[in-house]
């Protein structure tokens, strides 16, 4: 799994080369429009070089919209994309560069990237195939070919392209460790060895060539060896947690589980939430007797996974040690039902139900034991059993959440940050600075003639937003009017008087209509003051569920398994009625203002009414074809719907509409693994 995580990030490498090359690239040959175009474009370019993919987007994307012809801006925003993890919009992108240009040859090679990211080998390769037809003197696209074949496992083919690469380029340590990598699964570990020995030998600073023959030492069952060179890949790189992990397993082969548990522990202070680390850490704990220790690592890799069905059946260890019979009965139920075909579960249930009395259950289910080990080896005496799916199986249950060794990344990039995934916040009116110049060029802004005229007529400047904003001069203003009832609640909000401000929204929508405003629209005004009452009345909520510890969020795990997620310490249902109320009597009065749908969906998801809310974006998006924030929210809707490709496609535009946390999102939960 790890083999293949590391040849995965050699096309992001093969991404980045490429960049230094096209910015070195006369301007003429990419930019052939006007001056503005030019300076959209190496604005894009250089942002793309300096690491900083969201501000390239946004260029590109203008560039796109001035240009729809220019397939360079549309290949350069899929770079883009790719680098921060939205491999389905990087794909679409390059899709688009050659349907622009049907010979362009680096659309061909990086679509070929992106599908074969997403699995998605036979289409990678034909792409693959067509640039090497167009331009076969171009040696990466062997490499690239090469790293395909390797995840499709087509190993023998994988190793002739890697040695049509280092005929060309006999100096590149990355394709010696790629062919090593194809060699062991052709179970030739010799070459293996001598590919990385070369490899090391053409770049003694880097940690991966001594990691790999370390791993592939210690299956030789040459431990100290194998030690030895972790050890180098640590002082090399003290940062490099995969080292240390590594070298803590071939440590507890030696027995040694003192020096075992400290290199585990010195991962999990790096990556706290390191679920394979944790896994193994339980597993030293359990042998040794430690069973609270145990139990508790146990118990947070389930969180980080509750869909693993080895945690569920070695947590049932722990607690058999323990002797809590019926918790490890519990754990059992939830591996079998995990893993129907796991034997040895059957098995160990059988006991269980034996020590709490269950007699007639614990025959059955030593029956089933039996009859399930019988057609495993019926099906592999004749042939037809194939135990490497077994394997493949349980090795992508090992796999869990693990993501070693990321220190080393730009700090820029957004998919390496820590998360905080939530929904887009709700929209209301706010006071603000200074109003809104209306005059930007090439600008999306929703345009509503009716709202633009409320925001107009308010005696202080307001905007309608969904972000935080602080630090607003507060004057007097006339309450006599609806309206000037409105600009001081929005005062009290400012200064987190929540009652008077929910008093002063009440006054305003009592009086809309009926205040001898001379504004002939002045009772259509009534849907924004029930906006921002339902706004409040749902933020109420929230604070006060937040004060019980109790706020209840959209949670999902790496599998795309998801749920309502809330404290085990409160069990209490919030009441959103009174907030759906207002939002939805505002769309009566104003039924083409999409803020008012956005809102709705996000209530309607807080009262868990998941296809009542995506069908309030889908209007929102509608009305508002570039509402990044919409495109967010329904995305995360639709995973935790478990429909993941739809989601993952809201998500790519919502990061192309530059909202920066989509990115993030897309690279823990839209990117696949072999």
């Amino acid at each position: 799994m790890i083999i293949f995580a590391k040849l995965v990030k050699k096309f992001s490498s093969a991404i980045k080369l490429f960049l230094l090359v096209a910015l070195c690239v006369a301007p003429s040959v990419l930019c052939r429009a006007q001056w503005d175009k030019d300076v959209f474009d190496l604005r894009g370019r250089q942002a793309l070089n300096d690491g900083k993919f969201a501000y390239a987007i946004e260029n590109f994307n203008i560039l796109t919209r001035l240009d729809s012809t220019d397939y360079w801006s549309f290949f350069f925003r899929g770079i883009a994309k790719y680098n921060l993890g939205d491999i389905r919009g990087s794909q679409k992108d390059f899709d688009r560069s050659v349907r622009i240009n049907p010979v362009f040859t680096n659309g061909y090679h990086y679509r070929a990237i992106s599908a074969s990211r997403l699995g998605e080998y036979d289409n990678a390769l034909m792409d693959l195939q067509k640039a090497i037809e167009l331009r076969p003197g171009i040696n990466g696209l062997y490499f690239s070919r090469g790293v395909t074949y390797f995840l499709a496992q087509r190993f023998q083919e994988a190793v002739e392209d890697f040695d049509r690469y280092i005929r060309k380029e006999p100096k590149d340590p990355a394709a010696y460790l790629n062919r090593g990598a194809s060699q062991l699964f052709l179970g030739d570990t010799l070459k293996a060895l001598d590919d990385y020995n070369k490899a090391i030998k053409l770049d003694r600073f880097e940690p991966e060539g001594y990691i790999r023959r370390g791993r592939l030492n210690a299956t030789r069952g040459m431990l100290d060896e194998a030690i030895s060179d972790m050890d180098h890949a640590i002082e090399l790189d003290s940062t490099m947690t995969f080292a240390y992990f590594n070298r803590a397993i071939m440590l507890y082969e030696k027995n040694d589980y003192n020096a075992a548990m400290h290199d585990l522990n010195r991962v999990l202070e790096e990556e706290p939430g390191n679920a394979l680390t944790l896994y193994n850490r339980a597993l030293i704990y359990l042998q040794v007797g430690a069973y609270e220790e145990a139990l508790q690592d146990m118990d947070r890799v389930i969180n980080i996974n509750p869909g693993n069905v080895l945690a569920y059946f070695n947590r049932a260890a722990i607690f058999c040690e323990m002797g809590r019979w019926y918790d490890a009965l519990s754990d059992y139920n939830s591996a079998i039902d995990l893993y129907p075909d796991f034997a040895k579960a059957y098995l160990n249930r059988s006991y269980v139900e034996n020590m709490i009395g269950r007699t007639r259950e614990s025959k059955a289910d030593y029956k089933t034991a039996q009859r399930k080990v019988a057609e495993y080896r019926s099906k592999n005496a004749d042939g037809t059993g194939n135990f490497a799916d077994t394997t493949r199986k349980y090795n992508s249950l090992l796999a869990l959440d693990a993501d070693f060794a990321k220190k080393d990344f730009d700090n820029e990039l957004l998919q390496h940050r820590d998360i905080d995934i939530k929904l887009r916040p709700l929209y209301r009116f706010s006071l603000v600075m200074e109003a809104e110049d209306r005059s930007v060029a090439l600008s999306r802004r929703f345009e509503n003639a009716l709202l633009d005229r409320f925001t107009d007529a308010a005696s202080l400047p307001i905007a309608i937003t969904n972000e935080s904003l602080k630090g607003f001069v507060f004057k007097t203003v006339d309450t006599s009017t609806a309206l000037g009832c409105f600009v001081k609640a929005l005062q009290e909000l400012q200064n987190k008087q929540y009652s008077s401000a929910s008093t002063w929204l009440d006054r305003a929508a009592e009086m809309a209509g009926n205040d001898g405003s001379p504004d002939k629209y002045s009772n259509y005004y009534k849907a924004f003051y029930l906006m921002n009452r339902g706004v409040l009345k749902a933020e109420m909520i929230e604070f006060i569920a937040s004060l019980e510890g109790n706020v209840q969020t959209l949670s999902m795990d790496t599998e795309g398994t998801t749920r309502a997620r809330v404290s085990d310490r409160v069990a209490r249902t919030y009441d959103y009625s009174e907030a759906i109320a207002d939002i939805e009597e505002a769309i009566r009065i104003l039924p083409d203002i999409p803020y008012l749908y956005f809102n709705l969906g996000n209530l309607h998801c807080l009262s868990e009414q998941l296809v009542a809310a995506i069908e309030d974006y889908d209007m929102a998006i509608r009305l508002y074809p570039f509402m990044g924030d919409a495109y967010l929210n329904r995305g995360l809707a639709l995973i935790y719907l478990k429909d993941m490709e739809k989601g993952c496609i809201d998500l790519s535009r919502a990061g192309e509409l530059g909202v920066a946390d989509a990115y993030g999102i897309i690279s823990k939960y839209c990117e696949t693994e072999d």
